[in-house]
């Protein structure tokens, strides 16, 4: 058994583990032998279906067999079952996104027990010394770019203001949600401390701006609420803005606030991630302010090398040591970089990079 000391923890890899590729030179592994596992949460959203795609591509391309599966609609048990499948049925290594990061546990141990390495993708695996890497973007960096954008739109560093605020993020059993909601309010919650930025609702703690799966309909609902109960709208209470941690809640909020009359011409200054369909559509309209673009393939690539790395038995390239500690030790990780697409930018960032066509944001 080789031992390999990284970053204050011990991690044990077998034979088993460092597999051989039988390619030296490009680290491509057989098919028929080297099987690797992709767990992803739902595929309700669109971005999921992309990353599971795109790594799904590369993988193969790379040479590897795929097990590629979808938690149906973000069903814990089936997520536990599909990884316990893919455990006994040979796959080398696992690429995870977990629902819920602190659900899969018990069945990382079987990973452990046969020295399968596992990467968390995108969404921190918490509480399991299974897990080997972390491969994600940063995910601070999405929050602090989102606040940003706002302090930025409304002047708030010379101003007088008050603004009216209000604020959504995403799943509560999403470690990243403690990323995006913090890093956004690192920049806006003086703002909001010093009375230049009010949240009317009074909802201004992240569980109170929760919303369950990402859910769009979710966020929908708690947002017509909020309109109703402060009485905002076009003719009522100005609302100068909105914090979305991700598209499928910025939509949600996006057809409340269209539900309450409101127009491109009113609309408050509206945050998203992901650049979603339907929210690049929504920017183009006019209604939706901003996005925070992370390009999948990107994350999918890294992904590629460090398997590619373990195949070939070396240490995968990581670039943070420091911050993501999931409650048995600070785990490896490489975030990559996310940018601000802004309608005027989604020529460049999405069309001309060949993330989308003309025909799909039309």
């Amino acid at each position: 058994m080789k031992k390999f000391l990284l970053f204050g923890m011990v991690l044990c890899f077998s034979t088993t583990m460092v597999f051989s590729t039988g390619n030296k030179d490009t680290g491509a592994a057989t098919t028929d032998k080297y099987k690797i596992g992709i767990s992803m949460p739902t595929q309700s959203l669109q971005r999921w279906n992309q990353d599971g795609d795109n790594m799904k591509k590369q993988l193969e391309a790379a040479g590897y067999a795929v097990d590629l599966q979808y938690a149906g609609d973000n069903d814990i048990p089936t997520q536990v079952n599909q990884i316990e499948n893919m455990i006994t049925g040979g796959c080398k290594a696992l690429v995870i996104a977990a629902i819920d990061g602190s659900s899969l546990t018990e069945v990382l141990k079987e990973a452990k027990n046969k020295t399968i390495p596992v990467i968390a993708y995108d969404r921190l695996l918490m509480n399991s010394d299974a897990v080997n890497y972390y491969a994600s973007f940063d995910n601070f960096k999405v929050g602090t770019l989102q606040g940003s954008y706002i302090e930025a739109k409304l002047g708030l560093k010379t101003a007088a203001g008050p603004f009216n605020i209000e604020l959504v993020t995403g799943a509560p059993d999403d470690n990243n949600v403690n990323f995006f909601f913090g890093g956004a309010m690192s920049i806006l919650k003086p703002y909001i401390d010093s009375g230049k930025l009010v949240v009317r609702s009074g909802q201004t703690a992240q569980a109170q701006a929760a919303t369950p799966n990402w859910s769009t309909e979710e966020s929908q609902r708690r947002f017509e609420n909020i309109i109703t109960s402060v009485g905002y709208g076009p003719e009522g209470v100005k609302l100068d803005a909105v914090l979305c941690s991700n598209d499928s809640t910025a939509n949600g909020v996006t057809n409340a606030l269209v539900g309450a009359g409101y127009t491109k011409d009113n609309f408050p200054i509206l945050t998203g991630q992901d650049c979603d369909k339907p929210s690049v559509k929504n920017m183009n309209a006019g209604i939706q302010a901003m996005s925070v673009f992370k390009d999948t393939r990107t994350l999918a690539s890294r992904v590629v090398s460090m398997i590619n790395s373990l195949a070939k038995g070396t240490t995968p390239e990581v670039n943070d040591r420091n911050t993501y500690n999931n409650g048995t030790g600070i785990i490896p990780s490489y975030l990559c970089d996310p940018i601000v697409v802004e309608p005027q930018d989604i020529q460049k960032a999405l069309i001309d990079s060949g993330y989308y066509t003309l025909a799909d944001i039309r």
